[in-house]
């Protein structure tokens, strides 16, 4: 938790003043029992009913003073814990986004999203308590021990016997408790992975009807949540109990001994001061079961603290840089070399791959499933850096390039059609701010998407529901590539993104994706009638490039290139594309 709090340096002035007014309200608590001796001994034992007034008014005033000295705490903490949980969840978001696809894909989406809402609520929560408590309770603790101790240095001990034997029982239950608070908010990233995959694929689980084993996945997981709260509640249960038995136990004493030393006359002793040493021993009381409160809540947030400083402590695998490469106009639009790369450690998903491609020629990448087309895409695309090899573009490493302009060199539509909630111009331009509206409309055309986007209401200022909702698949995937070409980029990557366009629309797009000047494209697809008429295509097999080359001549010198085109086309249509070139 100390590293999180360079936060509050922001709310010095809530840090200062907050804690200052629960002081100056546990002063006037304090005070309190003092003048209820006063009114006991004197007002009374002599009958004094004007003594009684005037000390009962007292009372009023310290009880106003506190209750403005708490409102004024209760503001300070409220502005400042909620200050402190917008600051660390923007810090947070913006670190996240910093992250590149391999710590995201090892951290994991709900985690993440865990520690971004409940985390972080747990950590605020924290800093109330911070302002408004932790200055409190102690102070009241040690001030009512000290004025115990004018009152009578003997009965005193009672208090510090207590404090001692309450510290014993806190210290274990609070280290018990962290493990398990802990497992407790991994197990909470567990209800949040089921329920986002169950929300996300709603139509699919109802389509198979396995509502009730997503319901069984669902009910195992928050029964584990449930049993380490309970556990963790057990342990944490006992603190109140134990305390009170202690502070029972001291009141009894008091009582006790009190009655003795009053008879005796002992430390002078009266009916008052023992009223008032057991009203600060409720003062303690009351104050330690706070305590007991704030180990429970500081518990909470150091585990939660630990899971975001993981997140802080987690740095990109791609390093950034500032100064632009230098760039050879004359070199491929994009190069190979060698290139090889596995997830996480496991095996190769590429392997040596190389290949060459020049400014404004078309690339068709296909292979079976698996077979590492889109780790190709993730790679020039600097989503994750290779193993072994180089990524050229424009005869510069990737690895040099500054993240921005590298975006602003690649466009790539993703084999998955996202759109954000918003209006379609947001959605548009998305890659660059200052697209204008001609420039939309020419990519929406270039993309087929125009025929639809020309009926919508309100145009390019349509709202778009969350993840495109209102649109089908095939004007998503159009609406994406509209998004991609909106930008200007040198090159283009269709990662699969055309799968649900008819064969006329799709065909239409590679012949505009051909008209653009100058723009390198690279067509991942799985049907062959896709790439076919691309200037070069790849054929990849279990991460390696079994076959580079046309169109026709791969149908000839590459078997996994025929077989994957025999089963789109019959034996007929193959054998006349050889004759024809593939034209």
């Amino acid at each position: 938790m100390f590293k999180l709090a360079r936060y509050l340096k922001e709310f010095k002035l809530n840090v200062t003043i907050g804690p200052l007014c629960k002081l100056t309200e546990a002063i006037f608590e304090l005070i309190v029992p003092l003048v209820m001796a006063k009114i006991i001994d004197v007002g009374i034992k002599n009958g004094d009913n004007d003594y009684i007034l005037k000390h009962g008014l007292i009372l009023l005033l310290l009880a106003a003073l506190g209750l403005s000295c708490a409102l004024v705490c209760q503001y300070m903490a409220s502005v400042a814990s909620q200050g402190v949980g917008t600051a660390l969840r923007r810090d947070l978001y913006a670190h996240i986004n910093t992250l590149s696809y391999a710590e995201l894909d090892k951290i994991g989406t709900p985690a993440l999203v865990t520690r971004i809402s409940n985390d972080v609520n747990q950590i605020q929560t924290a800093v109330a308590m911070l302002i408004r408590l932790v200055v409190r309770a102690p102070f009241l603790v040690i001030g009512a021990a000290v004025m115990s101790f004018t009152l009578s240095p003997r009965l005193s001990l009672i208090f510090l016997g207590a404090m001692i034997i309450i510290v014993f029982v806190m210290f274990p239950i609070m280290k018990a408790t962290v493990k398990l608070f802990k497992k407790q908010q991994r197990s909470l990233d567990g209800i949040s992975r089921i329920t986002r995959e169950n929300l996300d694929g709603v139509r699919v689980v109802r389509a198979f009807s396995r509502q009730e084993h997503e319901k069984q996945r669902f009910d195992e997981t928050a029964e584990e949540y449930r049993e380490f709260a309970v556990k963790a509640g057990r342990i944490n249960a006992l603190l109140n109990p134990l305390i009170l038995i202690a502070v029972n136990a001291a009141y009894v004493l008091i009582v006790y001994f009190g009655a003795k030393f009053t008879d005796l006359k002992i430390d002078g002793m009266t009916q008052g001061n023992v009223i008032a040493l057991v009203n600060y021993m409720t003062q303690i009381s009351l104050a330690l079961v706070v305590v007991a409160n704030l180990v429970t809540i500081f518990t909470k947030a150091a585990a939660s603290a630990a899971r975001i400083n993981e997140i802080f402590d987690t740095k990109s695998s791609i390093a950034e840089v500032e100064s632009s490469p230098k760039q050879d106009k004359n070199a491929p639009a994009v190069e190979f070399r060698n290139v090889s790369f596995s997830y996480s450690g496991g095996e190769n998903s590429l392997e040596s791959l190389s290949f060459t491609l020049d400014r404004g020629e078309t690339l068709g990448v296909i292979g079976g499933t698996g077979s590492g087309k889109t780790t190709l895409v993730n790679l020039l695309c600097r989503f994750y850096d290779c193993g072994g090899g180089e990524v050229l573009i424009n005869g510069a490493n990737v690895r040099d390039y500054p993240t921005a302009e590298l975006r602003r060199l690649v466009g790539i539509v993703p084999q998955r059609a996202e759109l954000l909630s918003g209006a379609l111009r947001e959605n548009m331009t998305m890659g660059r701010s200052d697209i204008s509206d001609e420039q939309i409309q020419k990519a929406l055309e270039a993309a087929q998407a125009k025929e639809f986007t020309d009926n919508l209401d309100g145009g390019l200022d349509a709202p778009v529901l969350q993840g495109g909702k209102n649109f089908s698949g095939g004007q998503k995937q159009r609406l994406t590539i509209a998004r991609a070409l909106a930008q200007s980029p040198e090159i283009v990557i269709l990662d699969d993104s055309s799968s649900a366009l008819d064969y006329a629309t799709d065909a239409k797009l590679r012949a505009a994706l051909k008209e653009l000047d100058g723009v390198t494209a690279v067509i991942v697809s799985q049907r062959a009638n896709s790439i076919m008429h691309a200037d070069k295509i790849i054929v990849l097999d279990d991460g390696a490039a079994v076959g580079i080359g046309t169109h026709a001549e791969l149908l000839k010198t590459c078997a996994v290139y025929h077989e994957i085109c025999a089963t789109q086309y019959s034996e007929e249509e193959l054998q006349q594309q050889e004759r024809e070139g593939g034209l």
